[in-house]
């Protein structure tokens, strides 16, 4: 159990849990670069920001040497493994199911984890390990959308708690780590993170877009999950008739 409770153990889960981030979202990148047709290099590259951005942009933020990614040469490897497998299968019908989404919430509290860690390691105060956490979470992403020429979606108004849910998971580990229990705050920050992010997604839970914003009814995350269904139809119908054309 000492052992387990070590700085180093500690570090290495947070690494393993890195390199899951990486995959899965070099793995979407992909999904979503078929989704614009892109060639293989187009693949790669999407894959790669994707996959590698947010812990970049972290640790170049951090200043502690270069970033990992460049140092650690599992990384890149794992990332491209991941837009490749979306370059080899067409994965866009999974992307709204039940198991990527649990997927996707479990790895945005792995970044926000990973993150909020390797800040307090590199000697940083609560309030940069929080911000670099939702930043490792999210930031791959929205660079990844800049790419594709479309708003972020964190951005976007009426988009289920994302980035907040980061901002959450990265508190948790944080106060975890400041009690001696950091080993305890990676677990806590994963499953506290992968639920809220899942109510999130099931109950429409959004933050307030403007002044005469009002809390969602059931109806309304009825018609909203309608709209939702309706338009992921529509997308696979052209993709069907694209495809027989």
């Amino acid at each position: 159990m000492a052992d387990w409770l070590s700085p180093e153990s500690v570090s290495e889960v947070t690494r393993v849990l890195d390199l899951a981030g990486v995959f899965a979202n070099g793995l979407l990148g992909g999904v979503l670069a078929r989704g614009r047709k892109l060639d293989l290099l187009g693949f790669l590259l999407i894959g790669v920001v994707s996959g590698l951005g947010g812990g970049v942009i972290r640790d170049v933020l951090l200043q502690n040497g270069p970033p990992v990614a460049l140092t650690d040469y599992a990384y890149l490897p794992v990332a491209v493994a991941g837009s490749m497998l979306a370059f080899a299968i067409d994965l866009r019908q999974q992307v709204s199911g039940l198991v990527f989404n649990v997927l996707d919430a479990a790895v945005l509290s792995f970044w926000a984890v990973a993150g909020a860690q390797m800040t307090l390691a590199a000697g940083l105060g609560w309030l940069p390990a929080v911000l670099l956490g939702m930043t490792t979470a999210v930031g791959g992403g929205a660079v990844r959308d800049l790419l594709l020429g479309t708003t972020p979606g964190i951005l976007l108004n009426g988009s289920p708690l994302y980035a907040t849910v980061a901002l959450l998971v990265s508190g948790v580990m944080v106060i975890c780590t400041e009690l001696g229990a950091a080993t305890i705050g990676i677990v806590a920050g994963v499953g506290v993170g992968t639920l809220v992010r899942l109510t999130a997604l099931h109950r429409v839970w959004v933050l307030p877009g403007d002044r005469d914003w009002r809390p969602l009814s059931a109806l309304d995350r009825l018609r909203r999950r309608e709209d939702e269904v309706r338009r992921e139809d529509e997308v696979g119908r052209e993709d069907g008739g694209e495809t027989e054309a």
